[in-house]
């Protein structure tokens, strides 16, 4: 993909978020366009900025991310953006609610720099990554 792959970062932990931003802002190729703090946040920010991935944890105050996403996605235009969850729980109600309103991907925290970046480029440009550990299910 030879454009740059514009990103929201949702996340209501202050360290991990701006781990994240750090991460994306000196990896070639991405763009950080905003952050969120919850999914009320992330909601508007989604329609204002209109990022090409998002990045979403699942629990926040304000509005789980998985709601977010269902509601992100019902309300952009097209194109939409492509949602990559990003949590530190690996729980089956997740993963399926995740699927169950569109999202693009589902990751664990405790994947390295190298697995995010490339998760956010496969999923920029149209497919769908699940963590290992999820898809051995």
């Amino acid at each position: 993909m030879s454009q740059v792959i514009r990103v929201l970062v949702v996340d209501d932990q202050f360290l991990i978020r701006a781990g994240l931003v750090g991460l994306l802002k000196a990896a070639p190729g991405t763009e950080v366009v905003g952050e969120a703090v919850d999914g009320e946040e992330a909601v508007a920010l989604a329609g204002q900025l209109r990022p090409d991935v998002i990045l979403m944890d699942v629990r926040m105050p304000g509005g789980n991310g998985i709601d977010a996403t269902a509601r992100i996605l019902a309300e952009a235009p097209d194109p939409a953006p492509r949602v990559l969850i990003l949590t530190t729980f690996d729980l089956d109600e997740y993963v399926y609610g995740a699927l169950r309103v569109g999202a693009s991907g589902f990751l664990l925290k405790d994947s390295g720099p190298e697995r995010l970046l490339a998760a956010v480029t496969a999923v920029a440009g149209g497919d769908h990554l699940f963590a290992p550990s999820v898809t051995r299910r």
